[in-house]
């Protein structure tokens, strides 16, 4: 597949999605925690905490929705600053508790509008950052459609970054990326091939540490049961391996692996 037909298919609408990761993770035992105690809740982002191999979990994760109506309460996964403030409340909590952390990313990017900087959205992402840096929990990041700009590097800086195959990870969209480079967003699917957007790509820059498959060596879809039952699997045999890491070589192969981009 072109650079831009998997674009094309990160942004399906019809993608494993935050809420289908944690119904197979914790088979519906999950809490949903609401608001950044601040200035309301941000329905972008969906935190809480489950039981995932009956170990507690704290899972952060931006949802877009796939009607119009959820599409509308989620913003179209473009979270606001209310948003990523909830998830730093969250990232501490899970800190304060010693849960490990999963991060679901599925966004364009963090919420362009007038009001979301005047409420701070870079201060809000860049604590997220801060917040992530600083974790002695496992952490585990993982890209479910688009990775887009800053309001998906806040929720990815973790002790690993996963891709779903058919997924894209990138400073911004191609259209922005054509837009500003040739004034032409037209030229979306060539700047999609010099942007090395894609799970191969990246994989092959070391920038995510697995690729999910989602496609057989015949070129047919996976199954989605299939992947969510083995992705369930690789998830909880990771953070085991995480948790027997003693901290501090755990924060210190995070610091490196950022620090070397």
């Amino acid at each position: 597949m072109k650079a831009y037909d998997i674009v094309k298919t990160a942004r399906d609408i019809n993608r494993i999605s935050t809420r289908d990761v944690i119904q197979a993770l914790c088979q519906e035992k999950f809490i949903e925690q609401f608001g950044d105690r601040l200035s309301g809740n941000d329905g972008a982002i969906i935190g809480g905490v489950g039981l995932a191999n009956n170990t507690p979990l704290t899972i952060i994760g931006i949802e877009k929705g796939r009607t119009v109506e959820e599409n509308i309460q989620c913003n179209f996964g473009s979270a606001s600053p209310a948003g990523y403030r909830k998830a730093s409340r969250l990232l501490k909590q899970a800190n304060k508790f010693n849960r490990p952390v999963l991060t679901l990313i599925n966004t364009p990017g963090a919420y362009a509008a007038p009001e979301s900087e005047e409420a701070g959205i870079g201060e809000a992402i860049a604590r997220n950052l801060l917040i992530m840096s600083e974790l002695t929990v496992p952490t585990l990041a993982i890209i479910l459609g688009e990775g887009g700009s800053g309001g998906a590097i806040a929720l990815a800086l973790a002790d690993e970054v996963w891709m779903m195959e058919l997924s894209v990870y990138a400073i911004l969209s191609p259209e922005g990326f054509a837009s500003i480079l040739w004034k032409d967003a037209k030229r979306a699917p060539e700047a999609a091939e010099l942007m090395k957007l894609t799970s191969k790509d990246l994989s092959e820059l070391a920038i995510v540490d697995r690729v999910i498959k989602e496609v057989d060596n015949n070129g047919h879809s996976i199954d989605k049961t299939i992947i969510l039952s083995q992705l369930t699997r690789q998830i909880n045999e990771k953070m085991t391996q995480l948790a027997e890491q003693p901290v501090h070589e755990r924060l210190k192969k995070r610091q490196e692996r950022f620090r070397k981009f």
